[in-house]
């Protein structure tokens, strides 16, 4: 692994963390993190906020020159989560009756201070 690619790595490791004890100070609950599949990609926090099963997908960057991270979450991108929600839900036998839900965490770290978080809930909705 190059250099830029885990520098790459770290941030979005770091953000991640941000974002988890964000969510959990408005009382999300961790139910997985980082959920694999080689075919499809990963799926980064799944939690659980009251009734809701929420697929969360978190991106770091250092600044905001290029857009924000939440803007990164292209159509391609929202596809794949799609796929992977899918294959979770699938795979960890979640009840059909399961109300389920996109959430983006954009976070921008521009190493002066306290990270920039950006909460979307329902970013997203299947088919969009």
């Amino acid at each position: 692994m190059g250099e830029v690619d885990k520098q790459k790595k770290e941030l979005g490791h770091k953000g991640e963390e941000i974002a988890l004890q964000f969510l959990k100070e408005k009382s999300y609950e961790l139910v997985a993190r980082n959920y694999r599949c080689h075919n499809f990609g990963e799926l980064d926090l799944v939690m659980r906020d009251g009734k809701y099963l929420v697929f969360v997908e978190v991106r770091t960057k250092k600044n905001t020159i290029h857009g924000t991270p939440v803007e990164t979450v292209d159509y391609a991108k929202r596809r794949q989560i799609e796929k992977m929600a899918r294959l979770y839900i699938t795979k960890e036998k979640v009840p059909e009756d399961t109300y389920c839900r996109f959430d983006v965490v954009g976070i921008v770290l521009s190493g002066n201070g306290e990270p920039q978080i950006e909460h979307i809930q329902d970013a997203f909705i299947i088919g969009d």
